[in-house]
């Protein structure tokens, strides 16, 4: 995962670097412990820059962070917090909130059984938080890559787990000899499961995303712009 380390960044003590100069931090911070913490991995490592030149360093702030604490709500105020910090710092540097390098703070939830979710919207909105949503769950986001889904889920993320799992050749990313995947395997994110299959995967979204536009997001069945991360967060265009 590209993480900073050591290097010039507007919230450490480094080097002086004139603003333009600056590459884009975004920090993140997701409910899922293992899948989308991975999928920024592989993104951030194999993704096709919308410019080349631009570099875009993310973190994931929450790798560590006990479970109730990755609920939206709790998820949205962390961000806030954070997003309170990188401002300031953004402004101290004299960056201009209008170029291409003015930070970001993203939150990625999802619907699962959760009833707080408007709220956690509202407040993010507030804030001027990014969100990518995934209505029952993320791997929504993995399943369209591999075939388009409008029909309703449920609300059931293991629904559409299972339709992940059942992908011609998705068990076999995980070995050539391995013909089931337990859930804990399933989480594990292999970049043979995504690598050319966004632009797929993001024209599904869209199509699928495209009718839901009314306030309730715990309506919106089946739902997600994990794409809208990928390129207006991460700068990224194809993988």
């Amino acid at each position: 995962m590209a993480r900073d380390k050591g290097r010039d960044n507007i919230t450490g003590r480094h080097k002086r670097v004139l603003p333009q100069d600056r590459p884009r931090e975004v920090y993140v911070f997701t409910e899922g412990e293992v899948t989308e913490p991975e999928f920024i991995e592989f993104v951030t490592a194999q993704g096709t820059r919308a410019q080349q030149g631009r570099e875009v360093i993310c973190s994931v702030e929450n790798l560590n962070a006990p479970t109730k604490r990755r609920k939206p709500l709790p998820l949205v105020d962390e961000a806030i917090g954070k997003w309170t910090e990188v401002q300031r710092a953004a402004k101290k540097a004299k960056l201009d909130p209008e170029s291409w390098n003015w930070p970001q703070v993203w939150c990625l939830f999802d619907r699962d059984q959760h009833e707080d979710i408007p709220t956690a919207f509202s407040r993010a909105r507030k804030a001027k938080l990014h969100v990518a949503y995934s209505h029952p769950c993320f791997e929504l986001w993995r399943l369209l890559h591999y075939q388009n889904y409008t029909s309703t889920l449920g609300g059931v993320c293991d629904s559409a787990a299972g339709k992940l799992k059942n992908q011609h050749g998705f068990a076999q990313t995980y070995g050539p000899t391995i013909r089931s995947v337990s859930p804990e395997q399933a989480k594990r994110v292999m970049p043979g499961q995504l690598q050319g299959k966004y632009k797929k995967a993001r024209q599904h979204a869209k199509q699928i995303s495209a009718g839901h536009k009314g306030p309730d997001q715990n309506h919106w069945d089946p739902y997600t712009n994990v794409w809208s991360f990928v390129e207006d967060g991460l700068d990224v265009i194809d993988y």
